[in-house]
């Protein structure tokens, strides 16, 4: 784990003193006059609400008095650990790509052909209306997908719904470009199911879209094909479209099967937002894509795709080399790759559901059968001296160098989200570090 430390958490030495040195009070600018330019604050209230921002702050919490090894379960990148790389298949198609010297070049906005029918044909396995080439726009990562579609979509009062339990990124994004928030509910008593009486009543003639995640981040529920209907006749009903957040669709390790939701596109017109980062365990290659499930072209007629065009006109590109690489990736990687990660992650999620048993400040509804999380409700009646949930991981990670993410930051207060796509003996730890921490806190009524 050491050759990936600076991926997972800051280093105890910084280089602070050097950077001190270069501080200086001079405000002036040439000839004593006032300098003219200062950094705006227009992404603040954005960054204010993002993981990385938290992360960092629970980070700094923890020190090596503590003299216990820090244990980053706040955020998913499995691909730091032994247990969990990337296919061979994947390693040698970027490979190939890097060596062809075709892959050199500048590319398209909209991504290259290759690479765009390639999403397509993969897409195209599980959809009964076929996409094609020209409904595929490949973007750097997922991310990229997310602030695309919600810049492309933003206008003077448009809103949009999202789940109180989501990617923090898309209240970044939404936030930043002045539109607003609706939070609808998710049924944790019915598999995390959509609360869709209370979709429709929240949405009114400005809602641009309803955005689902499925395999669902944090919850790591799989919704059914039934349920998934409705969404789409939901969506149907109230004139908007559905935004489907699908870059956990490899990563599924339960009974229920992933139902794509492009598959109802013609009763609503479905955005898919899609990656190889989680399920082929890349993030850091940063590919992605936004997949256009339209058959009755409302998208075209409505400008959709326009926008989407001209927003990554001026944008950053995904990697060339990697757009080359991901015909092969997609189509000759193994589906035991897939399984054997899965298995991995099924076995921690077993452990971890089990061993949260002794831990009853932390309560998990259901166990996942996708994703790389367990999210728990946190229980404050049980505890002395925690105010909420970001109170308890800042002294977790002041007093045990265990670092999990607050669900305030997900957009549910008093919840805790830990990750379980990491070495075994990683979770083996932080449960006997969780119950050290739960005993000290237990209040003494309670004992």
């Amino acid at each position: 784990m050491s050759q990936h430390m600076n991926l997972l958490l800051p280093s105890f030495e910084t280089d602070k003193e050097e950077y001190d040195e270069r501080k200086t009070t001079d405000h002036g600018g040439i000839g004593g006059s006032v300098w003219r330019f200062k950094g705006n604050k227009a992404a603040k209230e954005a960054a204010s609400v993002s993981m990385k921002g938290t992360l960092a702050r629970l980070f700094d919490c923890c020190s090596k008095d503590v003299k216990k090894t820090i244990l980053p379960l706040g955020h998913g990148d499995p691909s730091v650990y032994p247990c969990f790389q990337t296919s061979v298949d994947a390693e040698e198609a970027v490979v190939e790509s890097l060596r062809s010297g075709a892959a050199n070049s500048y590319a398209p906005g909209v991504g290259i052909l290759p690479a765009r029918r390639a999403v397509a044909n993969y897409l195209n396995r599980d959809l009964p209306h076929k996409i094609h080439s020209d409904d595929i726009f490949m973007t750097v990562g997922c991310c990229q997908g997310i602030e695309t579609m919600i810049h492309a979509l933003a206008g003077p009062k448009a809103n949009i719904l999202l789940p109180t339990l989501i990617y923090p990124l898309y209240n970044s994004h939404a936030i930043h470009s002045l539109v607003e928030i609706r939070k609808y509910n998710l049924l944790p008593d019915l598999d995390w199911e959509i609360d869709l009486q209370g979709v429709e009543a929240m949405a009114d003639e400005n809602t641009i879209a309803v955005v689902i995640m499925n395999p669902h981040n944090p919850c790591g529920n799989v919704y059914t094909y039934e349920h998934l209907k409705k969404v789409a006749e939901v969506a149907r009903k109230l004139g908007i479209m559905v935004i489907s957040d699908e870059v956990y669709n490899q990563t599924i390790y339960g009974e229920n099967k992933f139902v794509p939701m492009g598959i109802f596109s013609s009763i609503t017109p479905v955005v898919t937002l899609g990656s190889i980062s989680k399920g082929w365990l890349v993030p850091g290659w940063r590919i992605g894509w936004i997949a256009m499930n339209d058959p009755k072209n409302v998208f075209k007629t409505t400008r959709v795709v326009e926008s989407i065009k001209e927003h990554l006109d001026i944008s950053p590109d995904p990697s060339t080399i990697l757009q080359f690489a991901l015909p092969n990736i997609l189509e000759k990687t193994k589906k035991e790759f897939f399984e054997k990660n899965n298995s991995i992650l099924s076995q921690n999620v077993d452990f971890a559901f089990d061993a949260l048993k002794e831990i009853p400040c932390l309560t998990c509804p259901k166990k996942p059968e996708s994703c790389t999380y367990l999210v728990t409700k946190l229980d404050l009646s049980l505890l002395e001296d925690i105010t909420n949930d970001f109170d308890f991981c800042m002294k977790l990670a002041q007093e045990e160098n265990l670092v999990f993410l607050p669900g305030e930051v997900l957009g549910l207060k008093n919840w805790v989200r830990f990750s379980i796509g990491v070495e075994r003996s990683m979770l083996e730890d932080a449960f006997m570090r969780l119950k050290g921490f739960f005993a000290r806190h237990t209040k003494t009524q309670l004992t």
